[in-house]
């Protein structure tokens, strides 16, 4: 590979697309059928507007929403190129995400619980994105610590713990997240393979969007990634209780989204049914069978076989 080539990649490491576009068309002169080097120059040609767009935006966080947003439309741009490469790939996200997280790092100080914790949350996320993944992991338990019980920050905890390597952590923390708020939740930042494996399996039984999320921990307890649970406290029983009678109730309203209220009325359902099965209480376990049955059969049948 060429010095210039080679320049160019420490420069996109760097978050300068524009002067790393300028040594490529260099290169591409003596090696013009080159697919990585014209790749590369898409990528670049794909971030100098972003970079330049967000020198103009004043607030820190925004800057920092904006890199890691553009991310997402990244991975759109990629789907529809002939040819990626890991190398190319590599140094864009070191790139973006050393820029998103240069913003996010002047709002250290932040003082207010919510916006602390969601700019602890983008640190970390960042942090995970460039292979740091013990001080991501700090950085969102600091997040979990200032605003408990958010989806978005424990799923990120969990797709550090795998990761990590941590498997048992991990799978309870998704389990978590999932039950929280799936809505919350963006499978794009998510990395391991333990949570990309579900989602791509529940893809490919045609889900996708909204109803994606929800199904999302229906078969991950169906195919036993969601398969460590946690003792539920009294409160959380009765709260868990209540949530299901709500939704059983909605769901009677033939206005009602189906599309989202089956697959989260039937995760609570699991979620019920592995307590009643933690105490020795089978006879209601199984009536919560009877009831997965009565709301989707092909569910039922993956569950009890």
């Amino acid at each position: 590979m060429s010095d210039e080539i080679l320049q160019a990649y420490s420069l996109i490491r760097s978050g300068n697309p524009a002067q790393a576009k300028d040594l490529l068309n260099g290169a591409l002169v003596y090696e013009l059928e080159n697919q990585e080097i014209l790749f590369a120059i898409d990528c670049c040609n794909f971030w100098i507007d972003v970079v330049e767009r967000a020198k103009g935006v004043d607030d820190a966080f925004e800057r920092g929403e904006t890199y890691c947003n553009e991310w997402k439309s990244f991975l759109s741009f990629l789907k529809r190129e002939k040819r990626t490469f890991d190398r190319t790939l590599f140094a864009v996200k070191t790139g973006v995400f050393s820029l998103a997280l240069a913003c996010y790092n002047e709002l250290a100080g932040e003082k207010d619980p919510a916006q602390k914790a969601e700019i602890l949350r983008k640190t970390g996320l960042c942090y995970k994105k460039l292979g740091s993944y013990e001080t991501a992991r700090n950085c969102l338990t600091d997040a979990n610590s200032v605003k408990p019980d958010t989806a978005a920050i424990i799923a990120e905890m969990a797709d550090c713990y795998a990761l990590c390597a941590e498997e048992r952590h991990a799978k309870v923390l998704f389990r978590e997240a999932f039950y929280l708020d799936p809505q919350k939740i963006d499978p794009a930042f998510l990395d391991s393979e333990l949570i990309q494996c579900l989602i791509r399996n529940v893809q490919d039984r045609g889900y996708g969007g909204a109803a994606l999320l929800e199904w999302i921990p229906v078969y991950g307890k169906l195919y036993g990634v969601f398969n460590v649970m946690r003792k539920l406290r009294p409160m959380e029983i009765a709260r868990l209780k209540q949530e299901i009678y709500a939704k059983e109730t909605e769901i009677k309203d033939p206005a009602c989204q189906t599309e989202l209220l089956v697959p989260r009325l039937i995760n609570l359902y699991f979620w019920l049914a592995d307590y009643f099965v933690a105490c020795g209480n089978l006879s209601e376990a199984n009536e919560i069978s009877t009831r997965i049955k009565i709301l989707d059969t092909e569910i039922y049948e993956l569950y009890v076989k």
